[in-house]
């Protein structure tokens, strides 16, 4: 008697398939295209200001709690339309807050500049965005 070797493609079923399916759907070029908007720089780079202004902010005792956090929650529950761009969003957010925990143990002058150098930038970015993008 011969033993055939099991169909394990069978055995998962469609809803592995589905989301397989999905995936190759979304990783293609039609999905990241319609996904993208002539503003995604400016807007990456404002989330990752956001992320270093919350950890700078923090550690140099402004206590402000969530405050920063919150800021990227609104631009995100804006902005976040799928999750490719959420994870975008969160990843420029992340990135800001670690380079910026690496490079800062204590509040220093130093520190104290970045965070004003931030507000600045965050703030021409956030007006930029709005006089161009007004929707």
């Amino acid at each position: 008697m011969e033993r055939r070797k099991p169909n394990i493609w069978r055995n998962l079923g469609s809803p592995l398939m589905a989301l397989m399916a999905l995936w190759a759907a979304a990783s293609g070029p039609v999905m990241a295209a319609s996904d993208s908007k002539p503003y995604d720089d400016r807007l990456l780079r404002l989330s990752e200001i956001l992320g270093a202004v919350h950890y700078l902010r923090e550690l140099c005792g402004a206590n402000e709690g969530q405050y920063w956090r919150d800021r990227m929650r609104d631009l995100m529950d804006a902005e976040g339309s799928t999750a490719l761009r959420r994870a975008k969003l969160t990843r420029a957010f992340n990135q800001g807050y670690r380079s910026y925990s690496r490079t800062y143990n204590t509040c220093s002058p130093s520190a104290q500049t970045a965070i004003n150098r931030f507000l600045s930038e965050g703030s021409e970015l956030s007006d930029g965005l709005l006089k161009a993008f007004p929707n």
